[in-house]
C-alpha cells in the first residue's frame, strides 16, 4: 500500500467528520432563525410597500387625579434622570393604564410631560404639578406598523435589541455554513457557483446602476 493510498481513508473521515459539523451547524441555525428569518422576510415586503398599505390610527385619551399626597412629589425638585418619583409612576399606572418608568420627564412650571413611544404606535402622559390632572393619549397604527417597527428594532426595548443581535448571530452562521456546504457539494453540482455569482452581482449592479 503506497502513502498515498493509506492517506484516502483519513481525507475520507476527516470529509466526513467536517460535513457532519457543518450540516449540524447549519440545521441548528436554521431552525434558531427560521421564525424570526420568515418575521424579518415579510416585514421587508411590507416596508418595501410602505407607502401603499393604509392604516387608520386608532386615538384614545385617557385622564385621570392624583390624589394630594402625590401631587406634593411634583412640587419640588425634579429627580437627576428626569423621572417621575416612584409612588407617582406607579399611581399614573393604576389610573390610565401606562407605566412612566424608567421613562425621563419633560419638566416645566406647570406640568411634568413623559413621551412613551411604542412599536406599532406611540402614547403620553401629561401631569399638571398644581392640580395633579392626568391627560393621556394612546395611538395605535395596527399590526403591520408594529410587526414593521419590530424589523427595525424602534422603541422595542434592551430584550428586543439583543434578540436582533443573536438572531442576526444566527443568520450568519446558517449562511457560512450554507456557503461551506455549497462547496463541499459544488463539483456534483456544476451550476452551484453561476447561481452563487448571480446573488452577487446582481444587488451590486442595481446598487451601483440603478440606486439614485
Amino acid at each position: 500500500m503506497t502513502a498515498s493510498t493509506a492517506k484516502r481513508p483519513a481525507r475520507r473521515r476527516w470529509r466526513s467528520w467536517w460535513l457532519k459539523q457543518l450540516h449540524t451547524w447549519h440545521w441548528v441555525s436554521a431552525a434558531v432563525s427560521l421564525v424570526a428569518m420568515l418575521l424579518f422576510a415579510v416585514t421587508g415586503i411590507t416596508l418595501n410597500h410602505a407607502a401603499t398599505i393604509s392604516a387608520e390610527p386608532k386615538v384614545a385619551e385617557r385622564a385621570a387625579t392624583l390624589p394630594p399626597p402625590l401631587r406634593r412629589l411634583l412640587a419640588g425638585e425634579q429627580a437627576a434622570d428626569g423621572a417621575l418619583p416612584p409612588p407617582v409612576a406607579a399611581a399614573v399606572k393604576r389610573a390610565v393604564g401606562l407605566d412612566p418608568r424608567g421613562h425621563a420627564g419633560e419638566w416645566s412650571e406647570g406640568e411634568v410631560y413623559v413621551a412613551l413611544p411604542r412599536p406599532g404606535g406611540d402614547a403620553w402622559v401629561s401631569i399638571d404639578r398644581g392640580s395633579g390632572a392626568i391627560k393621556a393619549e394612546v395611538t395605535d397604527r395596527g399590526w403591520i406598523s408594529y410587526l414593521n417597527d419590530l424589523h427595525k428594532g424602534r422603541n422595542a426595548g434592551t430584550a428586543w435589541f439583543w434578540f436582533i443581535d443573536v438572531f442576526a448571530a444566527a443568520c450568519v452562521l446558517f449562511t457560512l455554513t450554507g456557503l461551506l456546504l455549497l462547496q463541499l457539494h459544488a463539483r456534483h453540482r456544476p451550476s452551484t457557483w453561476p447561481l452563487v455569482a448571480i446573488g452577487l452581482v446582481l444587488p451590486v449592479v442595481l446598487a451601483v446602476f440603478l440606486i439614485h
